[in-house]
């Protein structure tokens, strides 16, 4: 029983923390930019674009570490990199957040019709 209770408590964090999805069209252009340079491989505008995100939040579906990298999301006016993140999944999976990793949408891509 308490292992229930264990991974109940678990996956309604997850849950809590994935605020939902927001389709690929409505995010911020630089997100849009960003996603873009992912699925072309680059190139990268930032030094740390790419680096293993860890999870440590524990906001995001647990994997094994390395499975997560993340990328940078231009912040208008910010003079560091800002508060926006596009972190992307070995499987393919790609999440956004505007708050620093305190909450993530999974971005819903357009299907390719073949």
């Amino acid at each position: 029983m308490r292992w229930l209770v264990v991974a109940l408590l678990m996956a309604s964090s997850v849950a809590l923390a994935l605020s939902g999805s927001v389709p690929l069209a409505e995010l911020p252009t630089e997100a849009r930019d960003t996603i873009a340079r992912v699925h072309a491989g680059g190139p990268f505008p930032y030094a740390r674009d790419g680096v293993v995100f860890d999870n440590r939040e524990g906001q995001l579906p647990r994997r094994s570490r390395g499975y997560y990298r993340e990328y940078t999301v231009k912040t208008p006016a910010a003079r560091d990199r800002g508060p926006r993140r596009v972190v992307v999944g070995r499987g393919g999976e790609l999440y956004y957040t505007d708050d620093h990793y305190r909450s993530f949408r999974r971005i819903i891509e357009p299907s390719l019709s073949r």
